[in-house]
């Protein structure tokens, strides 16, 4: 049996998605930036899926740029964020220990760039609390970024809330909602939120192509320069194909919502209470709402690096945490932010369901991994 249980990392390109892509590699292969009518439809397809987007998000075609990911979007957010900053005087920026890398490694930079930085803690069940985001904030804020629910938990954060408390003052506010769209309800329509960015791969679209969100009125701040595409602010021809299929695929996303995330939820939920009854399991973020397929669980005595390859044989792909942390021999941050130890971190697994999965693949998944995980802690006993 072979289960893919690593939609964290990326989704399968649905195949209504990838009928809608496939014109545009074929026979409407067009540069949208040239003006006779190969061109002009090109042109009318990103026209449409901007449009498509937007009312998907409640906001205005104006309001999105396509970007190459989520990473892009990132960068591209917090440098627009710190660029208002300087111009109104304020060079504080507030985000999370929790936050994905893109994030965190900007504000790196950004911090040679003479601006300071406050990352929140979460709290056990890896959560940033509000209060503690009221606490951080001055009257030199000039962005808080906050993500709308973490990759590796799934915990969903509090981010209405957030919003709010940093729009009263006077700063702006970021959600890297990268892993929640398309899975949890998200509208930009009467909310404080100033930038969002998203990646059509994890909601079953194409790699390579993402999303960000700017409020109207907010300039954004170039990252690749050249041509004039999307509005002068990305450079470089748009990938077309792409852009179709995120948003046929958010929209797919969005019309099976509730649908999707009851099934999911249904199965985590029957995963997490099989492999609970293992000895010396302890789930993360067990305690607040997550996204529906998410489930982070620390096995005892059973480190990730010697289980993953076996599961992988046996047919199950799961991870221990962020696909784009794969390899480093440090543990989780996210994990190590929510106060695990260095070896509990290490000794965790990050199930990511899809809305595919069936009881008979959780039943032998579940079955399968506390086979293994028993048999690795009675070798670790013999050593």
């Amino acid at each position: 049996m072979f289960i893919y249980a690593d939609n964290a990392a990326t989704t399968r390109v649905l195949p209504k998605v990838l009928e809608a892509m496939l014109p545009y590699f074929t026979q409407q292969y067009g540069n949208p930036s040239s003006t006779y009518p190969l061109g002009q439809e090109a042109s009318r397809a990103l026209i449409s899926s901007r449009e498509t987007i937007a009312g998907l998000l409640g906001c205005r075609p104006s309001e999105i740029t396509f970007t190459s990911g989520g990473s892009e979007a990132d960068n591209q957010i917090l440098r627009t964020a710190a660029a208002w900053g300087r111009k109104h005087g304020r060079t504080h920026l507030i985000s999370s220990t929790i936050e994905h890398h893109a994030v965190l490694h900007t504000l790196d930079a950004l911090q040679t760039e003479g601006f300071t930085v406050t990352l929140l803690p979460a709290n056990r069940e890896g959560q940033v609390e509000p209060d503690t985001l009221e606490q951080a904030l001055t009257p030199e804020t000039a962005l808080v970024s906050i993500m709308a629910a973490n990759n590796e938990t799934g915990a969903i954060q509090p981010i209405a809330k957030l919003a709010s408390l940093a729009h009263a003052r006077g700063a702006l506010f970021h959600t890297d909602a990268v892993q929640a769209l398309g899975h949890i309800p998200l509208t930009l329509k009467d909310t404080d939120i100033d930038f969002l960015s998203g990646s059509a791969h994890k909601f079953h679209g194409p790699k390579g192509v993402g999303l960000l969100f700017a409020r109207r009125g907010i300039e954004l701040e170039s990252l690749i320069f050249g041509g004039e595409q999307e509005r002068g602010k990305r450079a470089g021809t748009e990938n077309v194909p792409g852009i179709v299929g995120m948003a046929a695929a958010l929209e797919e996303a969005v019309k099976n919502l509730d649908t999707n995330a009851r099934k999911m939820a249904d199965a985590r939920n029957a995963l997490e209470q099989q492999l609970l009854a293992l000895p010396g399991t302890r789930i993360h973020s067990g305690n607040v709402p997550r996204l529906p397929g998410h489930l982070n669980l620390a096995f005892a005595g059973v480190p990730a690096e010697a289980l993953l390859p076996v599961l992988g044989m046996a047919g199950i792909c799961v991870s221990a945490g962020s696909a784009c942390a794969s390899g480093s021999p440090e543990p989780s941050h996210v994990l190590l932010a929510l106060g695990c130890t260095p070896e509990e971190a290490r000794c965790s697994l990050r199930f990511s369901l899809g809305d595919d999965i069936t009881q008979e693949q959780v039943e032998w998944m579940a079955a399968t991994v506390i086979r293994e995980a028993r048999r690795l802690r009675q070798l670790e006993h013999r050593i």
